[in-house]
């Protein structure tokens, strides 16, 4: 499994005067994007990053960007620790999400991290302050910006970041640009309805939760990859495989030129979750086991840190 060490120098890229896209690269385990949006009079940011130097080079560029204005706002699109452990860096500022986001980062906690050469820092768990259900509608000085919920799909709680007048959107982590998508807290069955709702907003630029800035063009991938997934899992449910046994007797065919091509064995999982008819997001495995059995995939050692801040208690499963 590839391991996400030091990362790269972040990327500012503008979107049109006041608003930014920070890029992690590689955009791999941990390396989330996120947004900066410059306002009169402060800053809202679109989700936070994993760890406390991460989220202190993201809270530069925002000050860098924004001539020193104050963070108010984040919107985290989900609970994921790659964009949310951050959020207790800022705080004077109101943090907005959906319903079930506060709901599941209450649940889950400071959870392990994935990732041997992370500094992860003192990182403190900060809840949403307002939450909402379907939609809810924030201004950028006087322009209108729509956050919107369509529905469970990478997780039970994405949201996205719309700018009509723009037709740019923030997709948080319902897309990943040039990478395998990862369903393990959601669902596939469901999945596609939202990709058509995000087709239907006719976004012309589109900023991934991991990846490049892309376009309209990501969802076809997508959805082919999601109905991939869905076929192997029926066929190899039926004949009795497990989802690692599946995963390592499947030609990926195009979708081996994704990044992170482990994630099908967590996706199978998933798939495997919804043929036993089990609720949306319901628990699928151990995250420890979903972990082991990507690194078995790939057939590398990975090491899994049990506790936050990352101190040196980390275990590694080596593999043959």
């Amino acid at each position: 499994m590839p391991i996400t060490g030091a990362a790269a120098d972040p990327i500012l890229v503008a979107l049109g005067g006041n608003v930014h896209a920070y890029l992690q690269p590689d955009g791999g385990w941990g390396l989330n994007n996120a947004g900066i949006l410059v306002a009169p009079d402060s800053v809202t940011l679109i989700d936070t990053a994993m760890t406390i130097p991460r989220t202190q080079r993201l809270r530069d560029a925002a000050a860098a960007a924004s001539g020193g204005r104050p963070v108010r706002t984040i919107v985290n699109t989900h609970h994921h620790p790659d964009h949310t452990f951050g959020n207790a860096l800022f705080g004077g500022a109101t943090i907005v999400a959906h319903e079930h986001c506060r709901t599941r980062a209450a649940d889950v906690g400071l959870t392990p991290t994935l990732d041997p050469a992370l500094e992860c820092g003192p990182v403190e768990l900060r809840l949403p302050d307002v939450t909402f259900t379907n939609a809810i509608q924030l201004f950028l000085g006087d322009e209108p910006i729509e956050l919107l919920h369509f529905g469970a799909a990478h997780t039970l709680e994405d949201v996205v970041v719309w700018f009509p007048a723009r037709k740019l959107l923030f997709t948080g982590d319902l897309v990943f640009s040039g990478a395998t998508p990862l369903v393990m807290d959601g669902t596939i069955r469901r999945y596609f309805a939202t990709l058509d709702a995000l087709r239907s907003l006719g976004a012309e630029t589109i900023v991934c939760g991991h990846g490049p800035i892309t376009d309209a063009s990501c969802f076809d991938p997508l959805e082919r990859y999601l109905h991939f997934v869905q076929d192997v899992a029926r066929d190899a449910f039926a004949a009795g495989k497990t989802p690692l046994q599946a995963a390592r007797a499947t030609d990926l065919a195009e979708f081996a030129a994704f990044a992170h091509p482990e994630r099908i064995v967590a996706n199978l999982h998933r798939a495997y979750s919804e043929l036993r008819g089990e609720p949306d997001g319901a628990p699928i495995a151990p995250v420890a086991q979903l972990f082991r059995e990507m690194g078995e995939f790939q057939g590398r050692a990975l090491e899994w840190h049990l506790s936050l801040p990352c101190s040196d208690a980390v275990h590694r499963v080596a593999f043959a």
